[in-house]
C-alpha cells in the first residue's frame, strides 16, 4: 500500500483536522509528521514558553497516535530540506497540509512544492485554521473586502451549517502507518528545560462564551476565554469553537470574524507585514524616543492602565484584549513611536502571538490599516481607566506600588501627547 505524510503545522490535534481527514480518506497510509523549524527557534530565547507549549502538545499527540498503534515522526530542521528527506525516508507518493496564509509560510510551502514535484511527489493543502479563506468571501466585483464590518457582514450571509461541521477523523486512524520511534528532548530543540506558565485548556468554556458581551471589556474578571493560543497553534478547532460561539454569543463570533478578516488580508496585502496598509501613514515622522520605548515595555510610563498591562504582558504572556488597544494607542499616539516597535515586542512576549492578528491590531490603534475610523481617534488612558476599571483592581493587581511615592509621573502629558500627534499625523496625510 502507498504512502502519504500528514505534515502537521497549525493544527496540532487528532479530532476536526481537515487535512488529516482527507489524508486518512486517501487510502494511503499515513505517517504524521511534524518540524521544528530551526529558522524560526533559533531567533527565540531558550526559555521561550511557546515552544514548550508546542512540545508538551507534541508529547500528548504522540501518546494519542501510540493508542492507535502509530507515531508522531517529530523532526528539528528546515522544513524545505526535511519534507523532501522524509518523503524519501517512508518512500512516500503524497504530503498532506492545511493551509497557511503567512507570507513566509506561503513561501515554504512554493519550495516544498517545487522540490517534491521533483521527486514526483504531490502536495496537498485543505482549509482548517479558518471559516473562509482566500476569495471565498470577497465584494460583488470580486475585490477583496479592506472594511471589516461588511466583510463581516457578506461573512455571515455566507455562512451555513456545512461550514461549521466537523471532520469526523476518529473513524480512519485505521488509516495510519504502524511505525514508533523517540521523541526529541529540549535540549535537543537548543531550549533549557522550564515549567509552562498556567495556560487554560482548550475545552470551549461556555460560560464565558455566554457573558462574554457582558464582561469582554473589563480587565479584572476573566471574561474571554483566552483560547488564542489553542487557535493560533491549532489545539482546538475553529470550526467547533464558531459553532458553539454562533449558538451562544454573536459578540464571540465577531471576534472569530475579525480573526478570518485579518488572516485575509495578509493573504491577499503581503507587503503590510511591514508596511501601512494605508502606504501615506508611511510618511509619518516617528518621534522613536528610547527612554519612552524602554518606559512603555517596562511598565513605568506613569499612566496606570497601560503600566498594568505592560506588567501583565511581561510577567505572564498574556495581556487583556481592552487593555492592548490602550497601550497600542498610548505607544503609537502619545509617544508616537512606530507601531513596528510595537508590534515586534508584542510577537516576543504574547503566548498567543498570531501575525495576522499582531499586524491588523496595531494598525488598527495606528490608524493606518483597514479601518473605516480616522487617524485622529486617540484612547484617553485616564478615560478608559475610570471606564474599564473605576475601582482600580486590575491596575492594583499589576501595579503594587500605585498610589505610593514610587510611582512615576506621567513622562508625557495627554493634552499636549494628543495635540502633537493630531498635527504631526495631519502634515504627513496632507
Amino acid at each position: 500500500m502507498s504512502r502519504a505524510l500528514f505534515w502537521h503545522r497549525r493544527d496540532l490535534r487528532i479530532e476536526d483536522n481537515a487535512g488529516l481527514y482527507k489524508a486518512l480518506k486517501s487510502g494511503q497510509k499515513i505517517i504524521p509528521v511534524f518540524i521544528f523549524d530551526k529558522t524560526i527557534l533559533d531567533h527565540l530565547p531558550k526559555d521561550d514558553q511557546r515552544v514548550l507549549f508546542i512540545y508538551n502538545i507534541l508529547v500528548g499527540l504522540k501518546n494519542t497516535y501510540r493508542q492507535y498503534g502509530s507515531d508522531i515522526e517529530v523532526v528539528f530542521g528546515i522544513p524545505q530540506e526535511e519534507i523532501p528527506k522524509l518523503c524519501r525516508k517512508y518512500s512516500a507518493t503524497h504530503v498532506f497540509i492545511n493551509r497557511d496564509y503567512e507570507p513566509a509560510a506561503i513561501l515554504r510551502d512554493q519550495i516544498v512544492l517545487d522540490k517534491l514535484k521533483l521527486q514526483g511527489v504531490e502536495f496537498i493543502g485543505s482549509k482548517d485554521q479558518v471559516i473562509f479563506e482566500k476569495n471565498e468571501v470577497t465584494k460583488d466585483d470580486g475585490k477583496p473586502y479592506t472594511i471589516y464590518t461588511p466583510y463581516a457582514r457578506k461573512w455571515k450571509a455566507k455562512l451555513t451549517q456545512y461550514h461549521l461541521k466537523s471532520y469526523p477523523t476518529l473513524k480512519y486512524l485505521d488509516g495510519l502507518m504502524q511505525f514508533n520511534n523517540e521523541m526529541l528532548s529540549l535540549s535537543d530543540l537548543g531550549f533549557d528545560s522550564m515549567e509552562l506558565q498556567q495556560i487554560p485548556t482548550s475545552e470551549t468554556q461556555i460560560n464565558i462564551i455566554e457573558n462574554y458581551h457582558e464582561l469582554r471589556d473589563t480587565p479584572s474578571k476573566r471574561g474571554t476565554s483566552r483560547l488564542g493560543i489553542h487557535l493560533r497553534f491549532g489545539t482546538i478547532s475553529i470550526r467547533q469553537l464558531a459553532l458553539k460561539a454562533f449558538q451562544i454569543n454573536e459578540k464571540y463570533l465577531n471576534e472569530l470574524i475579525w480573526r478570518d478578516f485579518y488572516q485575509m488580508i495578509m493573504f491577499h496585502f503581503p507587503n503590510t507585514v511591514d508596511r501601512a496598509f494605508k502606504p501615506q501613514y508611511d510618511r509619518i515622522v516617528w518621534e522613536n524616543n528610547e527612554s519612552h520605548y524602554k518606559a512603555w515595555c517596562e511598565g513605568i510610563t506613569g499612566y496606570p492602565l497601560v503600566d498594568a498591562g505592560m506588567r501583565e504582558l511581561n510577567q505572564t504572556g498574556f495581556m487583556h484584549n481592552r487593555v492592548r488597544m490602550v497601550v497600542a494607542s498610548f505607544l503609537t499616539k502619545h509617544l508616537l513611536i512606530d507601531w513596528r516597535w510595537g508590534e515586534r515586542y508584542f510577537a516576543e512576549k504574547l503566548l498567543d502571538f498570531d501575525l495576522a492578528s499582531n499586524i491588523g491590531g496595531w494598525q488598527w490603534a495606528a490608524g493606518c490599516g483597514c479601518d473605516a475610523a480616522p487617524y485622529f481617534r486617540v484612547f484617553n488612558p485616564m478615560a478608559q481607566q475610570i471606564k474599564f476599571d473605576p475601582d482600580y483592581t486590575y491596575i492594583k493587581q499589576w501595579v503594587t506600588e500605585f498610589g505610593t511615592s514610587s510611582y512615576p509621573e506621567p513622562i508625557i502629558e495627554h493634552k499636549y501627547a494628543r495635540e502633537r500627534v493630531l498635527a504631526r499625523f495631519k502634515t504627513a496625510l496632507q
